[in-house]
């Protein structure tokens, strides 16, 4: 399997699982500034839409979107319990946390990346980013994961996300359960092994 990755863009998400799961791949560096990996081949006859991650399998097929892409890794290994059986009830409360996060954290930080949008818009979506930090703190008060007392691929994903706060001047000191929670993640080996792959840590 090959993994297309920019260093701590959502890409991470999926080099976590794939790490947490301990599975076989080959990571790509995929420039989201220039759209060319590493022996300037354009990105974007790999995948038109330019983004990453995309996971391509060892057949050649390729398949994008993270939230896709993580459940896909966890469903190879189902001894690693990093997402419920498909067709329970937990599964789709899987689903529930990636979508949550994939559209009100991932796209809420979206705007704060883009020097066109000017200062008091992104305060806007600054503003309204806390208001879910504020909801997600309350949800991990007293739990280990977001899913309870075992790591699944959301964690990876919210982790990710989370990354962002700090380069983006958002202090997410005041929601305690959550700073505690991703210290947490942070901790895990095969977290700090994808972080530092991507040049993340030292």
């Amino acid at each position: 399997m090959k993994l297309y990755y920019s260093p701590g863009a959502c890409s991470l998400s999926p080099h976590i699982a794939l790490r947490e799961a301990g599975l076989a791949f080959e990571p790509v560096l995929a420039s989201t500034k220039s759209h060319k990996l590493q022996d300037g081949t354009d990105y974007y006859g790999i995948n038109p839409l330019g983004y990453v991650p995309m996971l391509e399998l060892d057949d050649g097929t390729r398949l994008r979107e993270g939230p896709a892409i993580v459940q896909y890794i966890a469903d190879q290994v189902p001894a690693k319990n990093l997402a419920p059986a498909n067709g329970t009830l937990q599964r789709y409360r899987l689903q529930e946390w990636l979508t949550f996060i994939g559209t009100e954290i991932h796209k809420g930080f979206s705007p704060l990346f883009n020097p066109a949008v000017p200062e008091d818009t992104k305060k806007v979506f600054a503003d309204k980013l806390k208001t879910r930090f504020q909801w997600l703190d309350g949800q991990l008060d007293g739990k280990q994961y977001l899913m309870g007392e075992h790591f699944s691929v959301a964690d990876g994903y919210l982790f990710t996300t989370l990354n962002w706060a700090k380069p983006m001047n958002i202090d997410l000191g005041p929601y305690p359960h959550l700073t505690a929670w991703h210290a947490r993640v942070g901790a895990r080996p095969a977290v700090q092994e994808a972080m530092k792959a991507e040049g993340l840590l030292k």
